[in-house]
């Protein structure tokens, strides 16, 4: 990568995030370790039934269905919100949340902002 403001990012070569539970994977495209400082992106695909661990962060987290579908669960509560192609899932800051996908997966572009550093314990910078 070179020093520029400016930076065209491969979605799917980004460091790979533990954040996935069955099938699947998560990639942290934008993120503290390419010079983030304000806002984080991931790509997420989840198979059939596959979902995200557990997930809480200090701020806001945001996402975006690209394709597939599947719902959002406040483990607290055990509430539900149903997500689809083209739905946001909104996260208030320190709120758990999974995001589940339905029998046919689920893809998902966005995450926390600003960056939750726990994310990234274990990746190294790019």
């Amino acid at each position: 990568m070179t020093d520029a403001l400016v930076k065209v990012l491969d979605a799917d070569l980004g460091p790979e995030l533990a954040i996935v539970e069955g099938e699947g994977r998560a990639h942290a495209i934008i993120w503290p370790g390419m010079g983030a400082q304000m806002r984080s992106m991931h790509r997420i695909s989840l198979g059939g039934g596959a979902a995200t661990t557990e997930l809480r962060h200090p701020g806001e987290a945001v996402y975006y269905v690209i394709e597939g579908a599947g719902e959002a669960t406040d483990p607290s509560s055990e509430a539900s919100q149903a997500i689809e192609l083209g739905s946001m899932v909104h996260v208030e800051p320190e709120t758990a949340y999974v995001i589940r996908a339905g029998s046919d997966g689920l893809e998902l572009v966005g995450g926390p902002s600003p960056p939750d550093p726990a994310l990234y314990a274990d990746v190294e910078a790019s």
